[in-house]
């Protein structure tokens, strides 16, 4: 097989699922819910005086296609608009994305996201241990950054405002995720498009969430979800799927001790962890400035 033909194929298929999701009534009101969360969030960051109208009105997005956006050689953000508010992103779990088409649509989504934020592809760290040589090289010429080491969601965010895309991903990983950002100054800056914290609070029995998962238990009370919209084209895609951001009033409103416990997680008596461990991984967490 010649890896240079394997990738070209990979790369358009990406392309028109691009298309597809461009023209779909799921893309616009799946905008108009995420434009919503981050207009929230940036009001939040405080940014100074001039950046948030320039970053609200890059926000406000539209749908019209713009096939440019999911093309290897695009470098969508790169040339950002004076004064405008910054997000990195981190993307985990989005699965093999060349052989699933599941994973393509997600994958697609990721790009969209990224050109319509103006978040340079150099600013987005992607991982998913399943990921092939082959895809690792394609995600390679798409531009955006793969990680090379499984950091199980253990990333803090370095005082960075961070968009993490997580679809589908395993419990553990956004418990790990808020573990490694616990505190009011962190979370405040964290934005999370994955699975509804609702909907696990709904599922699990609350010894269950609290045992198991600490972090996710503490901050349902502090947490703003909104879902993303539920499409027969995308139901397998995008379903239980929302944006959850953390407002620092509600923040600084959980019990002090709240703070206190920072203990790892370990999962030593999860009997379904739903993620990869990291064998290798060593007691402290992920350095952002590391990367």
């Amino acid at each position: 097989a010649d890896p240079e033909a394997d990738c070209g194929v990979v790369l358009l298929r990406i392309r028109e699922a691009g298309k597809d999701l461009l023209l779909s009534d799921f893309w616009s009101l799946a905008l108009e819910t995420i434009n919503s969360c981050l207009t929230k969030h940036l009001e939040q960051l405080k940014a100074p005086e001039g950046t948030l109208a320039e970053a609200l009105r890059n926000l406000h997005l539209d749908s019209s296609p713009d096939a440019s956006a999911v093309t290897p050689g695009s470098t969508p953000g790169e040339t950002p608009v004076p004064g405008t508010c910054r997000w990195k992103c981190v993307c985990y779990g989005i699965g093999n994305f060349a052989t699933c088409v599941t994973a393509r649509h997600q994958l697609t989504f990721l790009l969209l996201f990224l050109e319509k934020c103006q978040i340079p592809r150099r600013h987005c760290w992607v991982y998913d241990p399943l990921f092939s040589q082959l895809e690792i090289a394609v995600l390679n010429s798409l531009g955006v950054t793969v990680l090379s080491e499984n950091e199980e969601g253990r990333r803090s965010v370095g005082g960075e405002p961070t968009v993490f895309y997580m679809p589908h991903c395993g419990t553990a990983l956004y418990n790990n995720l808020l573990w490694s950002n616990w505190s009011v100054d962190a979370l405040a800056k964290v934005l999370i498009i994955g699975n509804s914290f609702r909907g696990l609070e709904e599922r699990l029995l609350a010894r269950i969430l609290q045992k198991n998962y600490p972090y996710i238990a503490k901050i349902l009370k502090a947490l703003e979800e909104l879902e993303l919209p539920e499409t027969s084209q995308y139901a397998d895609v995008f379903n239980d799927t929302s944006v959850h951001w953390f407002p620092v009033q509600k923040l600084q409103q959980l019990p002090t001790d709240t703070w206190a416990f920072r203990e790892e997680p370990d999962y030593q008596d999860c009997e379904d962890l739903e993620i990869i461990r990291n064998q290798t991984r060593g007691p402290s967490a992920a350095d952002w400035n590391s990367r």
